[in-house]
């Protein structure tokens, strides 16, 4: 990891320790399911990252990737060795927010609570400040 990236521990007993205003969580599922697709062979190595970009029925949309790089504007949050990665530019979007991975009959995906969104479209990947 280099050195100037910022790095949060959490734990599911005791929340986050040195956390700050702009940290983003994980859930326990969400960090069970990176390290189950970490274990596979083109995921070794390497972390999940979340970044924010412009698009999506609401302005804003998530963008989820696996990724073995991090930068030096980059932040770190990590749960049960599950670590996630968030650029500087997205994290102001995305401060106080919580990673969930869901299962339901919509299907399997990765759902962000994000305090900071007005609205969010219907299936979750959008959203607008």
């Amino acid at each position: 990891m280099n050195e100037a990236s910022q790095e949060t521990q959490l734990s599911s007993e005791q929340g986050a320790t040195g956390a700050t205003e702009r940290a983003v969580s994980l859930s326990e599922a969400a960090a069970k399911r990176v390290l189950t697709l970490m274990e596979s062979e083109e995921n070794q190595g390497q972390n999940l990252r979340i970044a924010v970009s412009g698009g999506g029925c609401q302005g804003f949309s998530y963008g989820f990737s696996f990724d073995d790089a991090v930068n030096e504007d980059d932040h770190t949050f990590t749960r049960d060795g599950a670590t996630l990665v968030v650029d500087d530019v997205s994290l102001d979007l995305l401060a106080g927010s919580e990673v969930d991975f869901v299962e339901d009959l919509m299907g399997a995906y990765f759902r962000v609570t994000n305090p900071n969104a007005d609205s969010t479209c219907g299936c979750g990947t959008s959203f607008s400040i």
